[in-house]
């Protein structure tokens, strides 16, 4: 079985919707998926657009510690006031808060990549906080993820 990703909100190679824009919406999308190895005791989440001006791309969002039987995360799930399953902890994004923060590239920067990723973790928790970067939660990740999915979706700012 092939571990897959799939969204209501957002489609591989599409558009951001505007809900999912910071300006416009700032809503983190539904998420969903299965087919996760044997093995998998939890689950993370990140959000990161490689093409920022910054020299180290941007992080959008992070979260870890989603629960093995949890397979989905509903429309607004990572901003506020959203239900997140109890264990799970969203880090600190480029922002400089926890949470969901949506695409925002500078106007006139041309087309940004945004991926989000689900991560099937062979732990039951990660060792992150909420102060954490998206550096340090993929620096964690890195040595406990099992398998991978993704979708890229793009958004331009023409200002």
């Amino acid at each position: 079985m092939t571990f897959t990703l799939t969204s209501n909100d957002i489609t591989d190679g599409g558009v951001l919707p505007d809900a999912q824009v910071q300006a416009k919406g700032n809503t983190s999308p539904h998420l969903a998926w299965s087919g996760a190895p044997e093995g998998t005791k939890s689950y993370a989440i990140t959000v990161y657009d490689p093409d920022a001006p910054t020299g180290s791309g941007f992080w959008h969002w992070t979260v870890a510690n989603i629960p093995a039987d949890v397979t989905e995360l509903d429309t607004g799930a990572g901003s506020p006031g959203g239900r997140l399953p109890m264990r799970a902890i969203q880090g600190r994004t480029d922002f400089g808060q926890a949470g969901f923060g949506g695409a925002a590239p500078p106007p006139g920067h041309g087309p940004h990549r945004y991926i989000f990723t689900v991560f099937a973790v062979d732990t039951d928790a990660l060792e992150v906080t909420a102060d954490d970067s998206g550096a340090v939660f993929g620096f964690n990740l890195h040595f406990h993820t099992l398998a991978k999915a993704s979708i890229t979706a793009t958004y331009e700012n023409k200002g």
